[in-house]
């Protein structure tokens, strides 16, 4: 056994609490050359046919002979092993004898002076099954090829199923060395070892490539080296733990706006340690309104969890606020995390389905409501489900996602007690779990939760591209903490792309919007704004209203408007949950002819002034206007010219496809105003 890479890998624990119980993440890559044979043996050509050696049978090295004539034993019955090898001075090792493991007969051993010895019987019974092998060199190639080869065995040759618990074939792999090491270490039994290792590998009992005799041994033979390992890991988290300290104070000192906190244990050594950068501190001080914790990762060196606080920024870029290293899972030491990032507290928190989590933010921060994304729900549901459902399962996907995104709460309680019953999971440890806790992700009770869009697939799939990228192999925490620090200051320093989104509706307000949100939030603006004008608006009693979709394709949502402080508030709180304005009251105000919308209505987070890197973003918006009608102009053209007949179609398209290319392979400049729109026009 070694010292385990220090590797970050994501918490396999399921938080339902059963030891029994793993996640394999939906989004983890899969490998492609190997897969688990019905043995429990990772082998890419299993069905590969092994052929009987023969005399003459030439091998390019005595290993690669040796791992031939292993495989041809295994299919047929039993194992081998190396017995005699001849040399000389001039050609080296030039005769390899590999025999049946049964060849020969076992030599009486010496006595011994004990009370009891162990009567060992031998498996040697003078098998006389072999493979000779010869070295010759032809042409200065050095080859091997078989001289003798006998397939005659005195015994009975073993079955598929008792082959593989022959000692030659019994063996565990470095990866599972390292996994049985580790849950050694965490108190499992052997049994319990075999029974998590059957279900991480997905065979069937007693079918792994080792048996709990192995494990035993391996255990005991290794037992000195994990304690001098463990001895080896202490040191160097102590020691990692003061470099990267030391390395907090440092940038503490150019960087006055770094903050960093930490705690010791009785022993005076660094037990927790948290910091962020001087550009996450402003970045929370605008964008910490809403904040995802996230501590799936935990390091398989230093034993330790990492916490990580991130954001959206106004352009939709995620965004780094905080990084934390705790030494347990326990409430203590997630109220200090959490409140490690001083000043605003945060309207809301997203987090994992860690139970462990819920009361933690309770206590740390009683005003903050607490949203489970259902992204991390749907990575795992698969590890879930999948077995016990069977075939039903990508039915039940489908329905549980339909049922998570309905916005009545009384719908919703309906519906869910009717998934439950229709697959029959009402025992089920997982749906309790998810039960009990759905006030937390179901979006028919978190609807007026505000979390920036924080809980999307495309945020969420950022943050886990950012953490694969920052969480590489690392030889130390220092390293560890450059690497972080470089990805923030990339993030923050880097000036935004100026996205152009051209106007769709021509209407007042639209233009209103896109002089005052970033392309980002006007890109959702807009989306909102062009499906509004689907919608009728009814009036009721008391300024009351009611939106209906013109083909009443989904239910109903009631607006109530205060006119004398022109509030607008949607039964469906896309507002409250975005902080852009909803469909149904955008054409509620559409209605009474808005042609600006009220201030309030444009949240600082989401607007242009709200950035880091100053932007002039009114210089070049005229110019791509113009230079947009211009291009918009000319294709309307092409367009009726080309569909005139089938061959100035074909000519059209196979021009615009090359046109296309060549544009999209140019260096990207600003347009400016001395472009004239005449370059554009038809010569």
């Amino acid at each position: 056994m070694k010292p385990a890479n220090n590797i970050w890998i994501q918490k396999e624990q399921c938080p339902c609490g059963d030891w029994k119980c793993f996640i394999k993440y939906e989004v983890e890559e899969q490998g492609e050359a190997c897969q688990p044979t019905k043995d429990g043996i990772s082998s890419s050509s299993s069905s590969d046919a092994v052929f009987a050696p023969y005399v003459g049978q030439i091998f390019k090295s005595d290993d690669e002979a040796f791992e031939f004539y292993s495989n041809f034993a295994r299919r047929n019955g039993f194992s081998i092993r190396k017995a005699r090898s001849t040399e000389s001075h001039n050609l080296g090792v030039y005769r390899r004898d590999f025999v049946c493991y049964r060849s020969g007969f076992n030599q009486p051993r010496k006595k011994v002076n004990v009370e009891h010895p162990r009567d060992r019987k031998s498996v040697r019974c003078g098998c006389d099954a072999k493979l000779y092998l010869t070295k010759e060199i032809v042409n200065g190639v050095t080859q091997w090829y078989v001289s003798q080869f006998s397939n005659v065995h005195n015994h009975e040759l073993l079955e598929d199923d008792q082959v593989r618990l022959l000692p030659a074939y019994r063996k565990i792999q470095e990866a599972d060395q390292e996994r049985i090491v580790l849950l050694s270490r965490a108190g499992f039994p052997v049994n319990r070892i075999i029974n998590i290792l059957e279900l991480e590998k997905g065979v069937q009992p007693g079918q792994l490539p080792f048996i709990e005799k192995d494990i035993r041994n391996f255990l005991r033979t290794c037992k000195k080296t994990v304690q001098e390992n463990d001895a080896l890991l202490t040191e160097k988290r102590v020691t990692d733990m003061m470099e990267l300290l030391e390395a907090c104070k440092a940038m503490s000192e150019r960087d006055v706006d770094f903050v960093f906190d930490f705690l010791t244990d009785a022993n005076g050594k660094v037990e927790n340690i948290a910091w962020s950068y001087g550009d996450s501190v402003r970045a929370f001080n605008l964008f910490g309104d809403a904040v995802q914790f996230d501590i799936t990762y935990q390091s398989t060196t230093y034993g330790m969890l990492l916490g990580l606080l991130s954001g959206i920024d106004n352009h939709g870029k995620p965004i780094f606020f905080a990084c934390v290293l705790v030494q347990e899972e326990n409430p203590h030491a997630f109220v200090w995390a959490i409140q490690f990032m001083r000043g605003r507290h945060p309207q809301t928190i997203v987090t994992d389905l860690e139970p462990g989590l819920r009361d933690t933010i309770a206590t740390a921060l009683p005003n903050t409501k607490h949203v489970i994304s259902i992204w991390y729900i749907m990575s795992k549901l698969s590890s879930w489900f999948s077995l016990p459902l069977g075939l039903k399962y990508p039915e039940f996907k489908s329905e549980f996602e339909m049922v998570c995104y309905v916005e009545s709460m009384e719908d919703f309680e309906q519906l869910w007690s009717l998934l439950i019953t229709r697959f029959g999971l009402g025992s089920d440890k997982h749906i309790s779990l998810l039960s009990s806790c759905r006030a937390s992700w179901a979006f028919s009770y978190i609807k007026d939760c505000f979390v920036a869009r924080i809980t999307t697939a495309e945020y969420m799939k950022s943050i886990d591209s950012f953490l694969k990228g920052v969480l590489d192999e690392q030889t130390c925490l220092q390293v560890f903490f450059e690497q972080v620090g470089l990805a923030v200051r990339l993030g923050c320093g880097a000036k935004e792309e100026m996205r152009f989104i051209h106007l769709k509706t021509c209407m007042p307000i639209e233009e209103h919007g896109q002089g005052i949100l970033t392309p980002y939030a006007f890109g959702v603006y807009q989306h909102e704004l062009v499906l509004s004008v689907q919608y009728a608006v009814i009036e009721m009693a008391k300024g009351s209203y009611v939106a209906r979709h013109y083909k009443k394709v989904e239910g109903e949502c009631l607006l109530i408007w205060i006119s004398e402080d022109e509030q607008i508030h949607c039964s469906c709180k896309g507002f409250e949950h975005s902080g852009i304005l909803c469909r149904h009251a955008l054409r509620l105000l559409i209605s009474k002819n808005y042609f600006h919308l009220p201030d309030k209505y444009f949240p600082f987070r989401w607007r242009w002034d709200s950035s880091f890197i100053p932007m002039d973003q009114e210089s070049s918006r005229p110019v791509k206007e113009e230079h947009y009608h211009a291009l918009h102009s000319l294709t309307d053209t092409l367009v009726t010219e080309s569909l005139v007949s089938k061959e100035r179609f074909n000519y059209a398209h196979k021009e615009l496809t090359t046109l296309l290319d060549h544009v999209k392979n140019m260096a990207v400049d600003e347009l400016t105003p001395e472009i004239s729109t005449n370059n554009f026009s038809e010569s």
